[in-house]
């Protein structure tokens, strides 16, 4: 396709540098003027993304097509996280081990992806990885943004645009994180704005050096950033950054960073089922920590699948440790319409509801130094725009440390 429209260009070329079309008012076709083209900047964008895409598309021995997503079973050792000069000619490490405490027989509730549903697997020695299109890379502003957040940081968490319902903690040092999260697919107003459940592992001064792990289930219009992915399915992804979101990090496997070592999981790809108001409820284990021996921090998914690890020689605090841990949801409100925004947090539903209506999170944990599984202890609460989405927290012996967040955005309380 990117052949054929890049010689259509060569086409316009020669016939000017600016093509004026005009219709005749009364043919009752929209009158078109001023529609100019630039064929030299065009071209040179599609030759980008034609790079780009040789780059992050890595030879697969097997493809799987699965409701509008292709899933490519990608050697290991030739997966993008292997580009980064610190990581070429390695292979994957062997897993870590987990923190004492975790149980991985708990009997859950689990969400997984809808390629798995077709009944095929990638082989062992691969890693599934959602091939990323042409299409893809032309709905993002360019390709250097593609796959990347751009935001302020403030030391509240929130940047222009974004509010959060989340519960969070600092004032220690920590080494991880878990939480079971339920999963539902927001509505999302239009394709500059997304929904996300996540785990935050947080270090830095929330100034350039700012350094996070993100471990999250994400929906929107979507993430669904139609932006990113193109519809409204809700899709396990993963973020980090080393200087608050300027220059490093990316979603997914989209840049070197990022080390996958399961061949069930492929990230970026959307989860199934979803959980449906005042019906069955769906959800999901993440788990992040620290591995003692070697310093990375490694992702577990679901029922004790260790998707893989950042290594980290990426981040600068967190080498050593994080300072704050947060769970929660966070939406971004563009107010395109000249009033806040109708995208919903979690199930679009005020955390005063409750199960099976509410989105919720339990079982929240924090690592320690020694690589112990613990309660949090020193729990903050923050909603950004309480009117519009809003949280509370409780704790009981069966969901330990939990909470209900979310709401619906625009209402009469929040115009």
């Amino acid at each position: 396709m990117i052949h054929i429209f890049v010689a259509f260009l060569l086409v316009s070329t020669s016939l000017g540098p600016v093509l004026s079309l005009q219709s005749v008012p009364d043919s009752g076709h929209r009158q078109l003027q001023n529609c100019t083209l630039n064929p030299y900047k065009d071209i040179q964008k599609l030759r980008r993304v034609q790079a780009y895409l040789k780059k992050i598309n890595k030879p697969a021995v097997k493809t799987i097509q699965a409701d509008g997503d292709v899933i490519d079973c990608v050697p290991s050792h030739l997966q993008p996280a292997f580009d980064h000069p610190q990581l070429k000619g390695q292979k994957p490490l062997k897993p870590a081990v987990r923190p004492k405490g975790h149980n991985l027989t708990e009997a859950v509730s689990e969400s997984f992806q809808l390629w798995r549903d077709t009944g095929e697997s990638c082989p062992k020695g691969t890693v599934p990885i959602r091939r990323t299109t042409e299409q893809d890379i032309l709905r993002a502003s360019s390709v250097r943004r593609y796959g990347r957040i751009r935001r302020h940081v403030r030391r509240d968490s929130t940047g222009y645009g974004h509010e959060h319902a989340v519960v969070f903690e600092n004032g220690d040092q920590y080494y991880g994180a878990r939480a079971s999260l339920s999963v539902w697919a927001p509505r999302v107003t239009n394709e500059y704005e997304f929904s996300l459940s996540q785990i935050w592992i947080i270090s830095g001064s929330f100034g350039n050096d700012l350094n996070t792990i993100e471990a999250v289930v994400c929906s929107c219009f979507f993430q669904v950033s139609p932006e990113l992915y193109g519809d409204n399915y809700p899709r396990f992804f993963t973020y980090w950054t080393s200087d608050a979101y300027q220059t490093t990090g990316c979603y997914n496997l989209l840049c070197s960073g990022f080390v996958q070592t399961n061949n069930k999981v492929a990230i970026g790809a959307a989860i199934s089922p979803r959980s449906s108001y005042n019906g069955r409820q769906f959800d999901i284990g993440l788990m992040v920590w620290k591995d003692p021996k070697h310093g990375h921090w490694w992702l577990e998914f679901g029922p004790g699948l260790l998707v893989g690890y950042w290594p980290a020689f990426l981040f600068s605090h967190l080498r050593s440790h994080a300072n704050m841990v947060q769970f929660g949801g966070e939406i971004v409100n563009t107010r395109s319409s000249g009033f806040h925004t109708s995208t919903q947090m979690g199930s679009g539903h005020f955390a005063e509801e409750g199960f099976r209506k509410a989105a919720y999170f339990r079982n929240l944990q924090t690592v320690d130094w020694d690589n112990n599984l613990v309660p949090l202890t020193n729990i903050h609460l923050k909603a950004d725009r309480a009117n519009c989405y809003d949280i509370r927290q409780g704790r009981n012996r069966v969901w330990g440390t939990y909470f209900y967040y979310g709401g619906p955005g625009r209402n009469v309380r929040c115009p």
